[in-house]
C-alpha cells in the first residue's frame, strides 16, 4: 500500500514540476491543511495563516523547477517553504512594530515646544535642496540621507570619486549661502 501512495506522490510531483496546474490543485488539496496548521501555530492569527498558506503555494509554484525529489519529499519541501514564509511574516511584523514605535516617538516630539522651528528648518532645507540641479541634488541625497560613502555614490552613479566630492562641496556651499541670505545664519 505504501508503494502505491509513494508512486502516486512521485507522479504528482513530476507533473507539478512539469507545470501541470491540476497537479498543483492536487498538492494543495493534500497539503494545504498541513501548511495552514504550521502557519497558524507560528503566526497565531487566522488571517495571517491564510495569507501565509497562499504565499507558500504561490512560491512553490513559481519555484517548482528547484524541487528535487531525491533530496526531499514534496511535503517536506512545502514545510521548508512554510518556514521561510512564516519567518518573513514575523520579520514584517517586527518592521511594522518598529515603524509604529518610531511614529509614536516622532508624534511625541511634535508635542515638544519649539518643534515648529525644527520643522520649519527642515522645510526650508528641503526647498533649497529642490533648487539644486538634478545630479548634485542626487549626490547630496545619497551622501546625507542614504548615508553612502563617496566611493559608493561614485559606483552607483558611475562617476569619478573626485566629481562626487566636488558636487557635495559645491552643493553644501550653495545651500549654506542660500540659507544665510534667505534666513540668517543657522
Amino acid at each position: 500500500m505504501t508503494s502505491v501512495i509513494d508512486d502516486d506522490a512521485t507522479r504528482v510531483a513530476q507533473r507539478f514540476v512539469a507545470g501541470d496546474e491540476r497537479a498543483l490543485a492536487e498538492i494543495y488539496g493534500r497539503w494545504s491543511s498541513l501548511v495552514y496548521s504550521l502557519a497558524l501555530r507560528s503566526l497565531g492569527d487566522v488571517t495571517d495563516a491564510e495569507d501565509a498558506t497562499q504565499r507558500v503555494f504561490v512560491s512553490a509554484w513559481q519555484s517548482r523547477h528547484r524541487y528535487a525529489a531525491e533530496r526531499a519529499s514534496l511535503s517536506a519541501w512545502l514545510v521548508g517553504i512554510t518556514r521561510n514564509v512564516t519567518a518573513d511574516a514575523h520579520a514584517a511584523r517586527a518592521r511594522d512594530r518598529a515603524i509604529m514605535q518610531n511614529s509614536a516617538i516622532h508624534a511625541a516630539d511634535e508635542a515638544v515646544p519649539g518643534h515648529e522651528s525644527v520643522l520649519a528648518e527642515r522645510l526650508v532645507i528641503a526647498d533649497e535642496m529642490a533648487k539644486l540641479d538634478a545630479v548634485p541634488r542626487q549626490v547630496v541625497q545619497l551622501a546625507f540621507f542614504d548615508d553612502l560613502t563617496h566611493t559608493q555614490i561614485a559606483e552607483r552613479l558611475d562617476m569619478p570619486v573626485g566629481t562626487v566630492k566636488s558636487h557635495i562641496r559645491r552643493s553644501l556651499t550653495r545651500l549654506r549661502e542660500r540659507l544665510e541670505v534667505n534666513h540668517g545664519a543657522l
